[in-house]
């Protein structure tokens, strides 16, 4: 039977992801909705990484230091209602970059430290991560489904409200959660610096950017792809529903998979289904076969995210996990959020959406070109990880 304190963990998994995909699959389609240009969408996107870049380090580095991620978490959770609220009362394309700045700064370590403690709260449960993150999937698929008809019926522009009201849930949770307990030894600014000098966990982090900005360029505009092929918004529901629940499969049975191989093995595997996936997307032009298509986002997402968390998580220090974590997270979709947003915008204006899928492919392509190099220098040398089942 599963402990209460894993069931609560896991329904702020959901909600709290149940947020973020309103603010990751609609935001974009709402400033278009304002007038916006594609090349204002995509800068108001990336401010959104910006600020992960520069909040979430802090965040885990206060959850560190004073051994608690329940209250980090909580905290953020009450600047992410407030800030949402008050897109309520903007209208300009200035008072969006500042809230977007603001929003970022609260939501970013919402999901990140959750994460961070699902990792740890497997660890000590001896669960595996997947079964617990699972539900964070699973709250992103079906609140992009049901938001997309919801917002068909009363229509983009109140956005917010359906935010706000899963952002209060989260936190009416979040305050039933369990910290995990940690080390008593002490954690300084000089430690979490620290983490920056290990050289093998920042080229593996360079590399992956290659594959992950692609990921975070299609969450930016796919839902602007498919209204600009003739799709009803209601379809950019079903996209992100499709896409979500194929990825929660792949975390619920991880315990069975990911066995076999390296994480690296898994992670270069993932970089090619994704240069497949960006290649065919490059060529559609009936939105309708995007929705097959987005089943590849188990495959691809899925894969990557528990296999590189896996990798990450050996190499860095116990009493460091949550900074740890975040800066994984920070930078593979902070950094990645900025380069695929910014230059993801600036190609569909100069060119069209078809182009920008084509060079993704290419980018996801050279990534795991990379990481092919990178498995083959690390083979045979200490930092050669064996196979092991996530927990």
């Amino acid at each position: 039977m599963v402990e209460k304190s894993i069931i609560r963990l896991m329904a702020y998994l959901f909600f709290i992801h149940s947020t973020m995909t309103i603010i990751i699959g609609y935001i974009p389609v709402f400033y278009q909705g304002q007038g916006l240009t594609g090349s204002q969408v995509g800068l108001l996107m990336a401010i959104g990484p910006i600020a992960t870049i520069v909040a979430q380090p802090f965040w885990g580095y206060m959850s560190d230091k004073y051994k608690s991620i329940k209250r980090m978490i909580i905290l953020a959770l009450f600047g992410l209602f407030l800030s949402t609220a008050a897109f309520l009362i903007v209208d300009s394309f200035y008072g969006y970059m500042i809230l977007m700045f603001v929003l970022y700064v609260f939501v970013s370590p919402t999901t990140a430290l959750g994460d961070s403690l699902a990792q740890q709260t497997a660890i000590e449960k001896k669960v595996t991560f997947g079964s617990i993150r699972m539900w964070g999937s699973l709250g992103f698929a079906i609140t992009s489904l049901l938001t997309g008809y919801l917002l068909t019926w009363i229509g983009v522009n109140y956005i917010m409200y359906p935010m706000m009201f899963m952002a209060i849930i989260a936190l009416i949770i979040a305050f039933g959660v369990k910290d995990v307990p940690q080390t008593n030894k002490p954690v300084t600014i000089v430690d979490a610096l620290r983490l920056s000098t290990n050289r093998t966990l920042m080229l593996f982090l360079l590399f992956v950017v290659f594959i992950s900005s692609t990921h975070r360029a299609n969450d930016t505009y796919l839902g602007l792809y498919i209204v600009e092929l003739g799709g009803p918004e209601a379809m950019i529901g079903w996209a992100w529903f499709i896409g979500v629940v194929a990825e929660a499969a792949i975390f619920a049975t991880s315990a069975y998979w990911f066995k076999r191989w390296s994480p690296l093995t898994f992670i270069i595997l993932a970089g090619g289904l994704y240069t497949i996936r960006w290649a065919l997307m490059g060529l559609i032009s009936n939105p309708w076969f995007i929705l097959p298509l987005q089943v590849t986002h188990g495959l691809t997402f899925g894969v990557l995210y528990l296999a590189a968390f896996q990798f990450v998580n050996h190499l860095i220090p116990k009493h460091l996990q949550a900074t740890g974590h975040v800066l994984f997270i920070t930078i593979v979709f902070g950094v990645s959020g900025i380069i695929g947003s910014l230059v993801g915008g600036y190609i569909i204006e100069l060119t069209s959406m078809n182009t920008l899928y084509s060079l993704l492919a290419i980018s996801a392509f050279v990534g795991v070109v990379c990481l092919a190099l990178f498995q083959k220098g690390m083979a045979g040398t200490k930092n050669r990880f064996n196979v092991r089942e996530i927990e």
